[in-house]
């Protein structure tokens, strides 16, 4: 069994003394692990850091055989190391791919956004944003979308400003009533509708964080949310 593609590198671990093993998000094998042989070598070790693009050649004896990987570097995206925020952002992708995909099934429209909030990370000025509608697309493409086209109580689509939790809907200010507390916010760049502040991300991150842990986690078993994603919105609150 043989077979090449490119993707984005999620995870690494040692695998005996000289070996390592790492997950990768390809284009066309979805999650897909497999042995590095020497991938804690000093040539290869500083290749596999996740983020990394690879170019990835997958052999095994059978196809459920973990099998092997020959790597070349594509694009180290090392530019984050400096920029704290952006790094913490990359960690939250790396980590929630690597928690929410089914191993070997691809998903091909969230490789590509994937790995363009990748390359936007720490580049562009609203990559912040970008972060923010990746969430909701996730949660779209796992299969626990938001209906944010209209109202739930009213049909209306004007002034939307709340998120149902139970049902997932957008709600419009006027029909929360004394409900307003209990929903969950839905600021205008979950929308689509141009840039965000600082706390207008942090509250749309409220809510897709939301539905990541109350919804998504719990059925794909009992491991909570990883850290990583934690730390990234830590940050950026501390950041404003």
């Amino acid at each position: 069994m043989e077979w090449r593609d490119e993707g984005a590198l999620l995870a690494v671990r040692p695998h005996g003394e000289t070996s390592a093993i790492i997950e990768v998000f390809t284009a066309q094998h979805g999650r897909h692990a497999g042995v590095v042989r020497g991938g804690v070598s000093r040539r290869i070790a500083p290749v596999l850091q996740p983020g990394a693009q690879l170019d990835l050649t997958w052999r095994a004896r059978l196809d459920e055989h973990i099998g092997a990987f020959a790597v070349e570097p594509l694009r180290a995206r090392s530019g984050v190391l400096s920029d704290r925020l952006a790094l913490a952002g990359l960690n939250s992708v790396c980590a929630l791919l690597h928690f929410v995909l089914p191993e070997r099934e691809p998903h091909p429209q969230l490789y590509r956004s994937s790995v363009a909030l990748l390359d936007d990370l720490g580049v562009t000025a609203d990559w912040v944003t970008a972060y923010l509608r990746w969430e909701a697309f996730l949660l779209e493409e796992m299969g626990y979308g938001l209906d944010l086209s209209a109202c739930a109580v009213t049909g209306s689509r004007e002034d939307l400003a709340y998120v149902s939790p139970r049902s997932g809907r957008a709600v419009a200010r006027g029909a929360a009533g004394e409900w307003a507390d209990r929903l969950l916010p839905l600021p205008p760049c979950l929308l689509g509708q141009g840039g965000a502040t600082g706390p207008e991300v942090l509250a749309g991150l409220t809510t897709t964080g939301w539905f990541l842990e109350h919804r998504l986690a719990p059925d794909l078993g009992t491991r909570p949310l990883p850290e990583a994603r934690r730390r990234f919105v830590a940050l950026l609150a501390r950041q404003g």
